[in-house]
């Protein structure tokens, strides 16, 4: 009896302590709500579990909910056999690894594709333990491609009453579905009846994708032809949010001309007589309206909004009109500008052309020329600055005064505004030729020599050659007028020593100068290869100045005077018998006397008076 309640009692309480362990152990599952994944990217679903107080092996089983809200399994494991479901949707890309007690499992889906968007259970079933399980939802995300705008390229008018279109804006292939917003500027933009429409499509293509368009209808304003537009697309990715702008797209707003602008676009700055004008008219309208040009209440021809004015003169000073008329409402709008031409007229001299004046006298010319602005005026002779402003004074007239002055008168505010005019100037007198540098010469015999003789004075002196050998031909190769007198330039052949001569004249007098020639011989050596030429140094012959015909008349006047007025005295002293004459005491005149004079002028080109005896002694110099 002891026996068999001992052994009862040991059933009982074995089966009391089976069932006391079954009523401590337990299963927990931790899983995560939601795995998010990019499409096509691989995905990784966590079951964590804890089996307490049990030595049995688990049992993990997955499962997925259909779109149909059904359970279906995928997936079966215990400690000897770990097998995915044939001809399941996840047949041959899922993976399951790790088992254990205290463990955890993860479920891998390779190639995520957007019908793998589901539900999926992991059941951990520990035997003794129970089971418990545990949801995560797959979330899967496609981006959208960078979105395309286009906008209205046709006017837009502010006067339509109803929201024209503005652009539309398009985001293809994105899942879920994205989001667009239309922005003016950095401002949202929203529905707002009257003012603001923005109609959207969505389009779900056979990818699965989204597809989502957005048109903009806007009553547009004049302001709106300076503002920006373009649109905003945000779309979901695993983690949070993204965004994306467009392009910004700018549209042409049509409003009506209120003024217009009138101005001088070519030549920048003053216009002066001559230039080409060209008047641009703009209006503060879109589109530009036709214009119509009118210059001294004269219609004039334009080519779209310029008006070209060639060769303007002060003539053309005044107004120029602009008018435009609006094609929508037929009212006008004019606009004008001022049109000044500055001018410079011809320079006026005074004397003008050509003056003459005499050796020592004073001229004061004037040169000056009527403007619209100030002016400036130079003096230039030979192109070297002379004189500056509006007066050339010269005094004490020589020889080098004469010549062309040339005064230019300019307007320092204005460019290329500019007049002159030339002044002849000649200087009365005698000739004077410049004396040459090289008044001897040499050249080889049977050579030609070219010899310069310049002779100024006014009137234009004549220039005549003469030499001392008058077997030679002289040749006059050039001859030209200078500006104070005349150039002439003689070929001559050199033979032998010669002097050849330049003769000047005028009506004023006469004036000359020598030209000295030395004949060089060759003479060549006893080697037939040497030539040695012999130049003798020759003294420069003295030059003769000839006095005016003027003087000249003017000694011979007194000369014949003066013979008159001794032959009075003679002719008195003879009747007074002072004189005698032949044998009867009178004096034969006819021969020299001792005290008689005589003036002897040396053939040397110098005027040397010698006062010879009766015996034609030479007297010496100290008594001459």
């Amino acid at each position: 009896m002891a026996l068999r309640m001992n052994a009862s009692t040991f059933v009982g309480l074995f089966l009391l302590s089976v069932t006391w362990k079954a009523a401590w152990a337990k299963v927990e599952v931790n899983m995560e709500d939601r795995v998010e994944v990019f499409l096509g990217d691989t995905a990784q679903i966590t079951c964590m579990f804890t089996v307490s107080d049990s030595h049995d092996d688990v049992i993990i089983q997955w499962y997925m909910i259909t779109k149909t809200n059904v359970r279906s399994r995928i997936y079966y494991g215990d400690g000897n056999i770990q097998a995915v479901d044939r001809d399941g949707q996840f047949t041959d890309k899922i993976s399951v690894n790790g088992m254990g007690k205290s463990s955890e499992v993860v479920l891998t889906i390779r190639d995520v594709a957007l019908e793998d968007e589901l539900e999926f259970i992991c059941q951990v079933n520990g035997l003794s333990a129970g089971n418990m399980e545990g949801r995560t939802m797959l979330k899967v995300f496609a981006s959208p491609d960078r979105p395309n705008i286009e906008g209205v390229h046709s006017g837009i008018s502010v006067s339509n009453k109803n929201p024209s279109k503005i652009g539309s804006c398009e985001a293809k292939n994105g899942y879920p579905r994205p989001n667009i917003t239309w922005y003016r500027d950095q401002s949202p933009m929203q529905n707002t009846p009257g003012e603001v429409s923005v109609v959207t499509l969505v389009t779900k293509e056979s990818s699965g994708l989204y597809t989502v368009q957005s048109d903009l209808h806007l009553n547009v304003v004049k302001e709106d032809k300076d503002s920006f537009f373009y649109c905003e697309v945000s779309y979901l990715v695993p983690g949070g949010t993204k965004m994306t702008e467009t392009n910004k797209i700018n549209i042409t707003v049509h409003y009506p001309t209120t003024s217009l602008d009138v101005w001088v676009e070519s030549p920048k700055g003053r216009v002066k007589e001559g230039d080409t004008v060209e008047v641009h008219c703009r209006a503060n309208g879109n589109p530009q309206p036709p214009f119509t040009f009118m210059h001294n209440m004269q219609e004039l021809k334009s080519e779209l909004n310029v008006l070209v004015l060639k060769d303007v003169t002060r003539l053309s000073n005044g107004n120029i009109t602009c008018t435009a008329l609006d094609l929508d409402t037929y009212e006008e709008t004019v606009g004008y500008t001022e049109l000044f031409v500055d001018y410079l007229d011809l320079a006026v001299l005074i004397p003008k052309d050509t003056h003459v004046m005499a050796q020592g006298e004073e001229l004061m010319a004037t040169c000056n020329a009527l403007s619209s602005l100030p002016t400036h005026t130079e003096w230039f002779k030979k192109g070297e600055k002379v004189a500056e402003g509006h007066t050339l004074t010269l005094k004490d007239a020589v020889f080098d005064m004469a010549g062309t002055y040339v005064c230019v008168v300019n307007v320092p505010s204005l460019e290329r505004l500019e007049t002159s005019g030339s002044l002849h100037v000649h200087v009365q007198g005698p000739p004077e030729i410049k004396e040459s540098a090289d008044t001897v010469l040499e050249e080889v015999t049977e050579k030609f020599l070219n010899l310069s003789c310049h002779a100024r004075g006014y009137p234009t002196p004549v220039i005549t050659w003469s030499s001392s050998d008058e077997s030679q031909i002289l040749k006059e190769v050039s001859h030209r007028q200078t500006e104070d007198g005349v150039l002439s330039v003689l070929s001559i052949k050199v033979t032998s020593d010669i002097t050849a001569n330049c003769n000047a004249y005028n009506v004023h007098g006469t004036d000359s100068f020598p030209f000295s020639i030395k004949a060089i011989v060759q003479t060549t050596s006893s080697d037939p290869s040497t030539t040695v030429t012999t130049v003798t140094p020759v003294t420069p012959p003295k030059r003769v100045k000839k006095e005016g015909s003027g003087v000249i008349i003017a000694v011979i006047i007194i000369c014949i005077l003066l013979l008159a007025i001794l032959g009075s005295v003679l002719y008195f002293l003879y009747k007074k018998g002072k004189i005698p004459c032949g044998r009867s005491g009178k004096q034969d005149l006819t021969k020299p006397n001792k005290d008689s004079i005589m003036v002897e002028i040396n053939n040397d080109n110098t005027e040397e008076a010698v006062l010879l005896g009766v015996n034609g002694d030479k007297k010496p110099t100290s008594e001459q």
